[in-house]
């Protein structure tokens, strides 16, 4: 590895890609990433067209938690696409995906395997819009549940704003929009509006805006304002589901939801997503009364990926390794911006950890507390590791896989020291 890379290949696909796609992407989300186009990936590792490789902790955006084309996984998909794909029925496989689905995640009656985690948000919140006959949702500042015009949103002053032109603002008056963290301001949201409240929903952990953990008894206060007033709490745990523990969030709290939404970790890489909840509210898309739908939906793919993934999760858990190699990389990042005199702030879980510039010491606890942070700077310095051969995104997030181990650790703070001595 060295610090001059060469791009003449990855250079030469940008400008035919801007011919052909707005922007060069087949995503808004890349708009801001390094213009590097990628050939291959294995375990902790990706490889661009130039040959240059690099240590990998943005995984995909977060699919890859075993790492980059697992064997056991690939095997297990090639075998069973061999005798089809898409039935417009069903098959073997999806029933042992969901049973060993349903098993590693031990509080949920059953579920709904989908493509994208946004597509499962909309599934939870009809089903809760169904079953309390009620149309609002309570959501929280620096929660993300999708890119679609009800749920995607920006905030100016604690309100909710579109994001994105082209996107209806009437859309998101079914929104509630609320400060996480803060159960005085739910208690009374709830007290007062109950009666129009269908749902909560939440990342039981705030990933998509940082790491930030829920406060002591904050969750066990959130689930019984939704008892005492019949409404359904919703865990969106495509990011938090299965990395940072077989039972997720709720496992890790020890607060179980009515529905949850998972993504990214499900599948060993493949586009899974699956909703899964109590069996009474579930109820409702089996009699056909609440629409639920996919062409995609269960296909042999996704199924023989979320089987050999559970399978994994159950024979070999790797959250031992994996949190012992982010408590350790968390601790090098922090001891390697002191080092550099660079305010490099470390908070999370060693599974899925948010590395920020400011000079406040202390973690921040919500939406508002990240925005004191320099997220320009951060994003620049993200493209200068890069530069260097480590992979992250430059919202701040990084995510630890199964397959990295001590070789990747000592190579990513090599490449770390280097990139901040030469800023």
């Amino acid at each position: 590895m060295t610090t001059v890379r060469s791009s003449a290949q990855s250079d030469q696909l940008r400008e035919r890609a801007l011919r052909l796609t707005p922007g060069g992407v087949h995503s808004n989300v890349r708009l801001a990433s390094p213009k590097v186009f990628f050939a291959r990936g294995k375990g902790a590792w990706i490889w661009d067209i130039d040959g240059n490789d690099y240590v990998d902790y943005l995984l995909g955006q977060g699919p890859n938690f075993l790492g980059h084309a697992p064997d056991d996984i690939t095997s297990a998909v090639t075998d069973a696409v061999a005798n089809g794909m898409v039935f417009g029925a069903q098959h073997p496989l999806e029933v042992e995906a969901g049973e060993r689905f349903l098993d590693v995640l031990g509080w949920a009656d059953q579920v709904r395997f989908g493509v994208s985690g946004t597509e499962s948000v909309q599934g939870a919140l009809r089903l809760a819009r169904a079953v309390t006959g009620r149309d609002r949702f309570v959501r929280f500042e620096g929660h993300y549940h999708g890119w679609l015009d009800n749920v995607l949103l920006s905030v100016e002053d604690h309100r909710a704003v579109p994001a994105s032109a082209g996107q209806l603002a009437s859309h998101l008056d079914d929104s509630i929009l609320l400060p996480w963290n803060d159960p005085d301001a739910l208690a009374a949201t709830l007290a007062a509006r109950s009666g129009e409240i269908a749902a909560v929903i939440m990342e039981p952990i705030m990933f998509n805006t940082g790491a930030v953990l829920p406060r002591p008894g904050y969750l066990e206060t959130v689930r019984e304002l939704c008892d005492r007033y019949g409404i359904v709490l919703i865990f969106d745990e495509v990011i938090a589901g299965f990395r940072i523990g077989p039972q997720g969030a709720s496992g890790l709290v020890g607060v179980t939801p009515d529905l949850a939404t998972y993504g990214k970790a499900v599948a060993g890489g493949w586009p899974v997503s699956a909703l899964a909840g109590r069996a009474d509210l579930m109820a409702r898309f089996g009699d056909g009364s609440v629409n639920h739908s996919g062409t995609f939906n269960s296909s042999v793919m996704a199924a023989a990926a979320v089987a050999a993934t559970m399978r994994r999760l159950t024979d070999d858990p790797p959250y031992d390794r994996i949190r012992e190699h982010g408590l350790a990389l968390m601790e090098g990042l922090t001891e390697a911006g002191r080092r550099h005199g660079l305010p490099l702030r470390v908070q999370g879980l060693p599974m899925a950890f948010h590395v920020s510039l400011g000079e406040d010491p202390e973690p921040f606890q919500d939406f508002a507390g990240l925005q004191r942070r320099d997220l320009v700077g951060y994003a620049e310095l993200a493209r200068r590791f890069a530069d260097h051969g480590v992979w992250v995104a430059g919202r701040g997030i990084w995510y630890v896989s199964a397959a990295h181990g001590p070789a990747e650790l000592d190579e990513t703070l090599r490449r770390v020291d280097a990139a901040l001595a030469a800023r």
